[in-house]
């Protein structure tokens, strides 16, 4: 493959998907992923801070899209609603990426680092949830709780969503786990 060919990026993240399902997490390097995407590794590095960024590239993308999308949310639902509704957005960043998602989830769950990381992503979005919340004047502890709420559903739904064999609708999942957590009360 030609270092010219377009979509140098998708061929890096398609590359390292690979690589790290072939070899494991650990024992793939940069150098690796750009070789096998027919880049320098110096372009690995323009587009990638580590390999790690490969795998929560998004993740700044999930949480401005959840924001806005709570921001936008109607203004007569609970700020749990508000905040649900921020994150079927962010999940709907993923809808057409089922497969990708499904390996994704099990190279981070087979590595400690990567688990780790996967939390602090999750963190950083219930942070945006929950900024977003107080801007819409909910005070806290209610934007706290009800955005990390929100982001435990997200993970709840996206778990079965990734391992399930049912239809690939992340959106439904997302409402049976906050169907599952209005319940508790």
């Amino acid at each position: 493959m030609g270092r010219w060919e377009p979509d140098a990026r998708g061929r890096m993240i398609r590359a390292a998907m690979d690589l790290f399902a072939e070899r494991g997490f650990e024992q793939t390097t940069a150098g690796d992923i750009a070789e096998r995407a027919g880049v320098t590794e110096r372009t690995f590095f323009r587009h990638f801070a580590d390999k790690r960024e490969v795998l929560f590239d998004g993740s700044g993308t999930m949480e401005r899209t959840a924001y806005d999308a709570i921001l936008a949310a109607p203004a007569d639902g609970s700020p749990l609603d508000a905040a649900l509704v921020g994150m079927v957005a962010s999940g709907g960043l993923l809808a057409d990426r089922r497969d990708h998602a499904t390996r994704r989830s099990r190279i981070v769950e087979a590595n400690p680092g990567l688990r780790e990381r996967e939390l602090l992503k999750l963190a950083a979005l219930a942070d945006a949830a929950a900024g977003a919340l107080r801007e819409r004047g909910v005070p806290e502890p209610t934007a706290s709780l009800a955005a990390h709420s929100a982001v435990t559903v997200f993970r709840v739904a996206f778990a079965r969503w990734v391992s399930a064999d049912g239809p690939p609708d992340l959106a439904g999942r997302i409402a049976e786990a906050a169907a599952a957590l209005r319940a508790l009360g």
